[in-house]
């Protein structure tokens, strides 16, 4: 069986723990908000790097698949990735070489891994330019192919004021969490932030704000 990194899947690890607890509450209110809207892709960012927006990706993925849906969680933060660590999956051919290769199908880069119901598209080998190859026709054609595989798919992209990679992608997405850190992220950057996810017209699921510190240890909370 393959060896997961448990320090970072603490839905996985200790799936009755309060921070797992909050992560299947996120899950559930992901699913009571979409009465109007179906979230089968979910886009997930932050606004500055070192929010736990992949720690975040990870865990929702990890207590979708528990629910029994099939899901896949795609690692598109093709600068500083790091699903293929918490995974421990190789990470040369993935969703970069999917995106410039003509010969790579997508189930052939997909990976399992050893949470039943959870596959993993690695970011694969990091290229030059990122940002065009995720605004490119083929990233749509490769995430409506995929969605007709899975019942749910999580994406993790680069934080938002740090690059544009996540903005070029909420087109062919059904809606967006933003990960906030408590003690880092400042009130103005995280308007900047809405505000720019707002001009492409995705929808914004909530938020989640990260690092905060309670009695009962519950590190993530959800806000519609």
């Amino acid at each position: 069986m393959l060896k997961l990194s448990e320090r970072k899947l603490i839905t996985y690890a200790n799936p009755s723990s309060p921070i797992a607890e909050q992560f299947k509450t996120l899950r559930a209110g992901i699913h009571f908000s979409s009465a109007d809207h179906k979230y089968k892709t979910i886009l997930i960012t932050s606004t500055e790097p070192e929010s736990g927006k992949s720690t975040v990706s990870a865990n929702l993925a990890v207590v979708y698949a528990q629910h029994g849906q099939k899901t896949l969680l795609i690692d598109a933060d093709m600068r500083k990735p790091t699903g293929h660590l918490t995974f421990r999956i190789r990470s040369n051919i993935g969703l970069s070489n999917l995106l410039a290769s003509s010969d790579l199908a997508a189930e052939e880069v997909c990976s399992q891994t050893a949470i039943e119901n959870l596959d993993i598209l690695t970011s694969g080998t990091l290229p030059p330019n990122p940002n065009e190859l995720l605004a490119s026709k083929k990233m749509g054609q490769i995430l409506e192919e995929l969605a007709s595989c899975y019942d749910q798919i999580i994406i993790d992209t680069p934080p938002i004021l740090a690059s544009s990679d996540a903005l070029v992608l909420t087109s062919y997405v059904n809606g967006v969490i933003l990960v906030l850190r408590s003690d880092k992220t400042l009130k103005e950057r995280a308007k900047i932030a809405v505000e720019q996810l707002r001009n492409t017209h995705v929808h914004i699921i909530g938020t989640v704000l990260n690092y905060v510190k309670s009695d009962s240890d519950n590190y993530y909370y959800y806000y519609q």
